[in-house]
């Protein structure tokens, strides 16, 4: 995996055209696996199920990515390109958000080792405020998953999963480094993890750092893309007794010179020039104390923690020279979730469950007054904030060739502030708003043979509306000034899919066909009238529906009997996604292109290895243009190209396992833009074009 993974040609608009080629994956005598570079389909997933399960038993579509060989300067959004189902929402080098299913930002649910992340961002990901020198892998769990994870799980979930912190029975010490460079963007960066452990305790830290230049393109260097970036993980267990375990898990991370080139806008008054947004600094700190334990016949697993997202924002004036508009806030997450694990005989499992979190901020924003050095306040909303309280039930039923999953949850949030907007427009009155849901999940997964196990998924999820908006009144990057909400009621998703998947010696591969319909759509609905300023309105409301259909498919499959040499793989993914607001009759809202993958390489266990891939990414043209004002401007199909080289030393001064590798981005120096990157006005925001990292890495 790297920073930016190239594609291949591009592909017209023919929606049966996917279906049919995956049908034919599928269905050959050597059978494929999930999409990517070098990649196979992992044995056992935690985020699916709530406990490490094999994903074969498994009745939902599951990805997990290998984030410990990634470079430490690439970002985790970055690894979503190219992988089956999925996509990446950007608006610069620093924000790049995971996207499922054409469900991006709010309509997932980010964890970081179980835990969520919740943020009001106005701009950036929250994906990036996790260093990939830290993780060990990121599972990716596509399709309704409020059951176990609440609200936002309309496309599913993500977990970035750090090392673990395990005991040994006799003392041990092992850890990695990394160090890389690139030449695209002049980056530098590099990490260490470091494992101790005995029968009785165990510790985890690590440390990365990186600093990142701004990108070159084949039309010159985009400006504003570069950043500097630090952060650190501790992760300490202490054996209470046998089957008894507790730890605790710190985490932290701090970003410097963050800027959104994609948030570029022309100011409403001329003098002021462009306005963009940028955080001179911006951090995520973690502190989560958990608790594992055999109680009576089951296993508890109880965690506490509180999260933070603190951020420096500013709104750059270009005509001016200056901040115009400055902003210091801190979100804060609060929670905690227990579950009960309990085997009824040795073929029935019963979770039940707990969680509780509240996510309180208070944007405290202050602007200059035109072009004069006047100071006016210009909170969008005080002491936000969002309570959910939850209860939920999976039933797992295995029988001789195939498992039955039940799954129910209940929850109850509540959005409040002290006051929405700021001078005469302000409003302490009518802010609190409270709603029930219910989500559901039924799932089946039939056992044939490694090969063969058909699933069926059907199931209910549910977002509740965020606190912007709720609260905040504010011009958006479609070009409207958008009034928020508070009496929003919740998006409810109901969603089927149909899924094939498979795993032996003869290859790996996963199918997937859905169909998504989201009622109560949380999004503004154009007013026809104009502010002081003289934008077009959108006031935010709960409009008609959306639906999104879709086919995904992954694959890889060995050649060694086919070539000479042994140890050769050919791998490929398949993403098409089609969605429609009924509300507008157009199409939704930065969908993604369909795309396609290919690859081939050799890896033997020592000396040289490589793997070519090609990427194509057709056009797309299906823009909202009413939903967004015109500012979704259509998108040209691409092609680019990546090749990965190798070399694994084995053990090696004083290292177990010693690699050093290059991988070259963009080979063909492709000009072109991504259709979910945010467009600066009057500009194109270009991907970047031809580099080279060069990585060393060891483990001991």
């Amino acid at each position: 995996m790297h920073a930016h993974r190239p594609a291949s040609p591009a592909l017209p608009y023919f929606p049966f055209a996917p279906l049919a080629l995956a049908i034919g994956m599928a269905l050959s005598p050597t059978v494929l696996a999930e999409g990517g570079t070098a990649l196979s389909l992992p044995s056992l997933t935690v985020t699916a199920k709530g406990y490490a399960a094999d994903e074969l038993d498994t009745p939902s579509a599951t990805l997990r990515l290998d984030a410990a060989t990634a470079p430490a300067t690439a970002s985790v959004g970055s690894l979503f390109r190219g992988q089956p189902g999925t996509a990446v929402q950007s608006d610069g080098a620093w924000g790049q958000n995971p996207v499922l299913r054409g469900l991006q930002k709010e309509s997932i649910v980010l964890q970081v080792d179980g835990v969520r992340f919740n943020s009001a961002q106005p701009q950036g990901a929250l994906a990036s405020f996790a260093s990939l020198g830290l993780l060990d892998s990121i599972e990716v769990v596509k399709g309704p998953g409020s059951v176990l994870h609440g609200s936002g799980a309309l496309g599913g979930a993500v977990n970035l999963r750090t090392p673990e912190a395990s005991f040994s029975e006799r003392p041990s010490l092992s850890g990695r480094v990394s160090a890389n460079a690139g030449s695209v963007d002049d980056s530098l960066g590099g990490g260490a993890v470091l494992q101790l452990a005995n029968a009785d305790h165990a510790l985890v830290l690590g440390a990365t750092g990186r600093d990142v230049g701004d990108y070159d393109t084949p039309q010159g260097r985009m400006e504003n893309t570069g950043f500097e970036s630090s952060a650190f993980l501790a992760k300490y267990a202490f054996r209470l007794a046998d089957g008894h375990r507790l730890q605790l898990n710190v985490q932290q991370q701090e970003d410097r010179d963050v800027w959104y080139p994609g948030s570029t806008k022309r100011a409403p008054m001329p003098a002021l020039g462009m306005l963009t947004i940028h955080s001179p600094r911006q951090e995520r700190e973690l502190y989560e104390l958990s608790y594992q334990g055999e109680v009576g016949p089951g296993t508890l697993e109880t965690s506490l923690y509180r999260q933070e997202a603190f951020r420096q924002i500013r709104g750059y004036s270009s005509g001016l020279d200056r901040n115009q508009v400055w902003n210091d806030v801190t979100f804060t997450t609060d929670g905690g979730r227990a579950q009960y694990r309990l085997p009824l005989g040795e073929r029935h499992l019963l979770t039940v469950g707990t969680e509780s979190w509240e996510m309180s901020g208070d944007p405290q924003r202050f602007q200059f007054q035109g072009i004069s050095n006047n100071v006016n306040p210009s909170s969008p909303f005080r002491n936000g904030s969002i309570e959910s309280r939850g209860v939920f039930v999976q039933d797992e039923v295995m029988f001789d060739d195939w498992t039955l999953m039940l799954g129910v949850r209940y929850d109850s949030v509540t959005g409040d502030a002290d006051v929405k907007g700021n001078g005469p427009n302000a409003t302490r009155e009518g802010l609190r708003n409270s709603s029930d849901t219910v989500s559901w999940s039924i799932g089946a997964i039939y056992n044939a043979s490694p090969m063969l196990n058909p699933y069926v998924n059907l199931g209910s999820a549910y977002r509740a509306a965020d606190m912007r908006e709720r609260f905040e009144d504010a011009e958006r990057g479609d070009g409207y000034f958008h009034i928020g909400n508070p009496q929003l009621d919740p998006e409810q998703s109901t969603s089927l899919e149909l899924g094939l998947k498979g795993r032996s010696e003869r290859g790996e591969y996963q199918l997937a066909a859905f169909h998504t319909r989201i009622d109560d759509y949380i999004a503004g609905r154009v007013t026809g009238m104009k502010n002081a300023q003289g934008l077009p309105i959108k006031r935010t409301e709960n409009l008609d529906r959306v639906e999104i259909q879709g086919v995904e498919a992954g694959f890889m499959v060995p050649l060694d009997g086919a070539l000479a040499g042994g140890h050769w793989q050919l791998d490929g993914s398949l993403t098409w996604l089609h969605g429609t607001n009924k509300q507008d009759n157009e199409p939704l809202y930065q969908m993604p292109a369909a795309e396609a993958t290919l690859g081939i390489g050799q890896r033997p266990e020592l000396g040289f290895h490589w793997h070519a891939q090609v990427r194509g990414v057709a056009s797309q043209d299906r823009t909202a243009d009413r939903f967004s004002n015109g500012t979704e401007p259509s998108t040209p199909g691409y092609a680019t190209a990546d090749l990965n080289l190798g070399w694994s030393f084995g053990p090696a001064v004083g290292f177990t396992a010693l690699e050093a590798g290059l991988a070259v981005n963009n080979l063909f120096d492709s000009g072109y833009r991504e259709h979910l990157t945010d467009q600066p006005y009057g500009s194109e925001l270009l991907a970047p074009g031809r580099g080279a990292v060069a990585t060393l890495r060891g483990r001991f």
